[in-house]
């Protein structure tokens, strides 16, 4: 009989250390999925030497946004919301760009580098810059996040573009009478067809639509290759170039 107990606690031990073992192996895999899936895409040296003060333009870092000042402003202000899980300074070189034309851009920095999670940070820069008209776009994530913003106050904004995004019906901004701009690679792979297709339907009718022959959905930034996007047939200079041109552009026909 007592032997039998004594296997038995044997027994009952084994599995309670078997199921410790178990629960920590499912924490630790947990743990490691969680560190991929949130691990933020960082500045390469592009974007890096674009956070100096150069060429006119003065770079200053706020708790909330990066400022990317011009010495000579003209026209329209810039307002961009990084993409999912991208640093916000991987797009200095396109927010340097866009100032030393002589638009304030100002890139926000948002929590854990995801728009959806503050996607109304731009009341703050716009109340920051009180005498200032701004447009306001975003890459990815971040332009889908800026359409919901431009939708729930539609007497802020002056512009809207989209960086390889798309507004959903949440963030239709059809009939708010401002311009719109759209710029998409042809190599870009992290794009939702579909959707990107089903977004025109909340966009303008007279919504400016660039194409970049060979683009891909990273090289909007400056934070190396995604996971999952298509090759680039262009180098990243001349999809930066392309974008700046565009864009700016575009804004200089906002009055």
């Amino acid at each position: 009989m007592l032997r039998n107990r004594y296997n038995t606690g044997r027994k009952k031990r084994g599995i309670g250390k078997f199921l410790l073992v178990l629960l920590a192996l499912i924490v630790i895999g947990c743990g490691f999925v969680a560190w991929k899936l949130f691990t933020p895409y960082g500045p390469q040296e592009m974007a890096q030497t674009a956070m100096e003060t150069a060429n006119q333009v003065t770079v200053t870092e706020k708790d909330s946004w990066i400022d990317f000042v011009p010495d000579k402003s003209s026209g329209v202000s810039v307002i961009f919301y990084p993409g999912g899980l991208v640093k916000p300074e991987s797009y200095a070189p396109l927010a340097h760009e866009l100032a030393a034309a002589g638009h304030h851009t100002i890139i926000a920095k948002m929590p854990v580098n995801l728009a959806v999670l503050k996607q109304n940070l731009a009341d703050d820069i716009i109340k920051a810059y009180p005498d200032e008209r701004f447009v306001m776009g975003g890459h990815s994530l971040g332009g889908s996040m800026a359409a919901r913003y431009a939708a729930s106050h539609p007497d802020a904004l002056q512009g809207i573009f989209f960086l390889a995004s798309y507004p959903d019906e949440k963030g239709s901004v059809k009939s708010l009478g401002i311009p719109a701009l759209s710029i998409l690679g042809t190599n870009d792979e992290v794009v939702n067809a579909t959707k990107y297709q089903n977004g025109r339907a909340y966009l303008p009718e007279d919504t400016v639509y660039y194409t970049i022959e060979g683009g891909n959905h990273s090289q909007f930034g400056d934070y190396g290759h995604q996971s999952g996007d298509g090759e680039p047939g262009v180098s990243e200079e001349e999809q930066l170039s392309q974008t700046v041109k565009t864009t700016v552009g575009w804004l200089d026909t906002i009055k």
